[in-house]
């Protein structure tokens, strides 16, 4: 299989370069990629603020994303439980992709433009049908900014009613800190791009003889969460709202979580996806390390308050008991006791 692609550069004299895919003019041979070039030309606006070097040519197939066939028609990448850095390239989260009679839906893109490439690739490698949608779970880098590719293949962007406000706050911010960790050569050509369907409540998507059931809720890991439920084979993709060996990572509000997960572990689903660990959990018990980790962190939140401690000595203790059970733990638990500390406090 061939692709189009084309070098495109910060700048000409510095760099960095790397090329980019173009996603639509995939084919066998690499003539008929050529031809498909010729036939229809690029649109390279999208890729504003970056030097082009040379035209666009066709190649040989670039490296996928592996995913695993999770139920019929429904894959899932796993990324590294690990903080995004030069050697892991920002692969840290787990998306998917569903594939149905007519079309397919993306859950979830990665931290930057080229996840976005290698998961394209992935789904190519599996289906020669349209990419319809792109379901973002919630506004974290690692989980939005890879949407480009999709974007430009005429995929329509699906996301909470709040995803667009918070993306558009926070995208100057994500690509200066992503440049230092990941590398400003792998996060050439990133950007979030508008949401098309902003969900404030539920909606439904076909895929032809496929429906995925959409649901925003309220705010919880973050003001942005979104859910995907796939009817066929009952497998719920819960971005980060499920964390699995990972850290859950608090940046929203602790009591609306702890809401939500009730709600979630009263539903039969036959499978569960999280956000970060392993690509599916059994439900409900794949829940019950979550409901764990918060009920600590909000019981050990409120014994601070109301010893009367200050938040830099109750950050040391909260939740103390729960590192044995989860990765990156000093990383993230701080920031979940911060968090609770300032809910709680105010009640």
């Amino acid at each position: 299989m061939f692709e189009a692609v084309i070098a495109l550069c910060a700048s000409l004299t510095e760099g960095p370069c790397r090329d980019h895919l173009l996603p639509g003019y995939e084919a066998e041979t690499q003539a008929a990629c050529a031809a498909a070039l010729a036939a229809r030309a690029p649109d390279l606006a999208v890729f504003g603020g970056l030097v082009t070097r040379g035209s666009a040519r066709c190649e040989a197939t670039g490296p996928a994303l592996e995913v695993t066939e999770v139920a019929p028609g429904v894959f899932v990448h796993m990324g590294a439980i690990a903080e995004p850095d030069p050697a892991n390239r920002g692969d840290t989260s787990n998306l998917g992709f569903i594939v149905g009679d007519t079309s397919v839906a993306v859950i979830d893109t990665g931290i930057a433009r080229w996840m976005g490439e290698a998961l394209w690739r992935a789904i190519r490698a599996e289906t020669s049908k349209p990419v319809s949608h792109v379901v973002i779970t919630h506004m974290h880098p690692d989980h939005a900014l890879g949407a480009g590719p999709f974007a430009e293949a005429g995929a329509q962007i699906v996301g909470h009613v709040n995803l667009s406000r918070a993306l558009s706050d926070r995208q100057a911010n994500y690509l200066e800190s992503l440049d230092l960790l990941v590398g400003p050569e792998d996060m050439l050509g990133t950007r979030a791009v508008p949401v098309d369907l902003a969900i404030e409540n539920t909606a439904e998507i076909d895929l032809g003889g496929r429906l995925l059931q959409l649901k925003a809720w309220q705010m919880a890991h973050t003001g942005t969460d979104l859910t995907v439920l796939d009817e066929t084979t009952g497998t719920f993709f819960a971005g980060d709202l499920i964390f699995d060996l990972h850290t859950p990572a608090l940046d929203g509000r602790l009591r609306g979580w702890r809401a939500v997960l009730s709600e979630l572990g009263d539903t039969a689903f036959r499978q569960v996806v999280p956000g970060h660990g392993r690509p599916v959990l059994d439900w409900p018990e794949g829940l019950a390390p979550m409901q764990r980790y918060l009920s600590v962190l909000e019981a050990d939140t409120r014994a601070a308050i109301d010893a009367g401690q200050r938040l830099g000595e109750a950050v040391e203790v909260i939740a103390a008991e729960e590192a044995p059970n989860w990765e990156l733990f000093e990383a993230y638990n701080p920031r979940n006791a911060t968090v609770a500390f300032t809910e709680l406090e105010w009640e």
